[in-house]
């Protein structure tokens, strides 16, 4: 009997103890660690900014040049009548992406005289026809201007450098009419030229289409253009191995 009661109380003891070192265990077990996070998204880089359009003056080669006005110090060009683009006003682009606007102010050409203008009979009705064409003499557009002269007061300058009074020329622009173009973007320069010119006096009618002859004023040619990217580096020469 005692033997009995001695392995009731080994077994309990044993039953205590395991269920004590179970539940230390328990109490002392660490949580599993959380997953680390994953990183974010890298965002997109973002676009270029759009090119800026520039406007400046454009590049003139004017082979008529009536001279410098002395109230708006413009240059003022003549528009000689022709067909081969070599012998026009060329404007030539410089190096751009798209397409090109060309901009200028166009102006009929009348001899003052102060004369007429006392003896009222200075009236001259002035329609003058131009064109815009490419290198390769390809009309790309024509312009007009129509416009009255009655009294000095209709003038829209006057040139210095002539022999008149006060040092002024006879020639001078007449109205003035703003001019605007789309030029493609394969165009590289384009010439512009004179077609016809149709003058009503107060006696007679004149209409002039000979090569050659100016029958019009250009003034102040822009350009509004996005500028080409520069051009990339070279590369550098590959080293020779010795």
């Amino acid at each position: 009997m005692s033997s009995l009661r001695l392995f009731l109380v080994v077994l309990m003891s044993a039953a205590w103890l395991a269920g004590g070192v179970s539940a230390q265990s328990s109490q002392t077990k660490k949580p599993a660690p959380k997953p680390a996070p994953k990183p974010a998204a890298k965002a997109a880089p973002a676009p270029p900014p759009a090119p800026v359009p520039k406007i400046e003056l454009a590049m003139v080669n004017c082979p008529q040049v009536l001279g410098t006005g002395t109230m708006t110090q413009r240059t003022y060009c003549e528009v000689p009548i022709g067909n081969d683009a070599a012998a026009g006003i060329i404007v030539t682009f410089p190096p751009h992406v798209g397409d090109v606007r060309l901009m200028f102010d166009l102006h009929n050409r009348h001899t003052y005289s102060a004369e007429l203008v006392k003896a009222k009979k200075a009236y001259s009705l002035y329609t003058a026809r131009i064109g815009v064409m490419s290198m390769n003499t390809d009309l790309l557009t024509r312009a007009i201007i129509a416009s009255e002269f009655r009294t000095e007061s209709d003038l829209f300058d006057r040139i210095s450098g002539g022999g008149g009074p006060g040092g002024l020329k006879a020639v001078a622009p007449t109205g003035i009419e703003a001019i605007e173009y789309v030029v493609p973007e394969v165009h590289q320069a384009v010439s512009i030229l004179g077609e016809r010119l149709s003058v009503v006096r107060i006696e007679d009618t004149d209409t002039f289409t000979a090569a050659g002859r100016p029958i019009a004023l250009i003034s102040n040619v822009r350009i509004e253009y996005v500028p080409a990217p520069p051009p990339a580096p070279p590369k550098p020469a590959p080293t020779k191995r010795r």
